[in-house]
């Protein structure tokens, strides 16, 4: 995972090391290997990840205190959200699956559907601002952050970009009106996972184009987000895709996940998407919008201690 890689420095290694019919030997550490096919599962032992150099407790106790502080900021984040107003979701997906051209609709679509919410968003990617760029244009206040050789955003990341849009004056009306900021995390579908950014909910972005069997590969995203939105689907008159079996797949891994069939490009299930993101910004009492900035924390907690146990 990306919470320890390039950190194998410890020397504190406890790899199991065994010849090869070819002459060498080679360090495996925590794997498991399939009696009947010989396929290599690395993700068996406590810490779920085999880090060359590194033993499973140093692993284990180096992701603990990375996560931590990142929690801790988190926690920040979302006060600072929800002192401002504002609802912030975390968009997860592979590349290629058309996060960047849903929010340019959405963008669009709500100046139409409902032109009193702000919309503001935050851009990551490893280079470039094409992202940013591109949702600038629609007028809608964007920051962009490059991530270099990093696989995901961090909180400090998101706060730094949040004060960003404050220093450039972006539409920042306190309580008068209700925002949206949507976090375009990196296209990964592993290593976003099990970072709390501060959001009120994790969105998760599949192409139809991808495959039905992602949420059994990918199973740690689909199971930390709220929504599954299935994008592309103008294309399933040309694909071998199976709508309902991706659907029951996904369930295996998150019960409750909600799904939303769309199509970015056409437009066909936006309103639905509308609606769901129109609840979040719904005007609600002190002791609603405090219970559900709880219950936010309270979930990412809960994501972080399933992970723990499945270790």
């Amino acid at each position: 995972m990306c919470v320890v890689c390039g950190c194998a420095d410890s020397g504190e290694a406890t790899t199991k090391t065994h010849e090869h019919a070819h002459g060498h030997a080679h360090d495996h550490g925590h794997v498991h290997v399939d009696p009947t096919h010989g396929d290599l599962h690395f993700g068996a032992g406590a810490a779920r990840v085999s880090v060359p150099g590194m033993s499973q407790a140093r692993t284990v106790k180096l992701e603990a205190d990375i996560l931590g502080e990142n929690r801790r900021i988190a926690r920040q984040n979302r006060h600072h959200f929800e002192a401002h107003g504002v609802t912030a979701l975390n968009l997860l997906s592979s590349p290629g699956s058309g996060k960047t051209t849903l929010l340019c609709a959405t963008i669009e679509a709500l100046k139409a559907r409902a032109p009193g919410v702000d919309v503001a968003v935050i851009e990551g990617d490893q280079q470039t601002s094409f992202d940013a760029d591109r949702i600038r244009a629609t007028g809608a206040p964007a920051i962009q952050v490059n991530t270099g050789k990093g696989c995901h955003l961090d909180a400090p990341m998101v706060a730094e970009a949040f004060g960003q849009l404050h220093s450039h004056d972006h539409h920042h009306h306190h309580d008068e009106r209700a925002s949206l900021l949507f976090i375009e995390n990196v296209g990964n579908l592993v290593c976003p996972a099990l970072w709390d950014l501060g959001e009120a909910a994790k969105v998760v972005v599949l192409s139809v184009t991808e495959g039905e069997d992602k949420p059994l590969k990918y199973p740690d995203m689909f199971a930390a987000a709220e929504l599954m939105v299935l994008n592309k689907v103008d294309l399933l008159p040309h694909l071998r895709f199976d709508v309902q079996r991706c659907i029951e797949m996904a369930r295996r891994v998150n019960p409750t996940l909600q799904v939303l069939q769309l199509s970015a490009t056409t437009g066909e299930g936006m309103d639905a998407w509308l609606d769901w993101l129109l609840e979040w910004t719904a005007p609600e009492d002190d002791s609603q919008a405090a219970l559900r900035a709880r219950v936010a924390a309270l979930e990412a907690e809960l994501a972080q201690a399933r992970a723990a146990l499945e270790r």
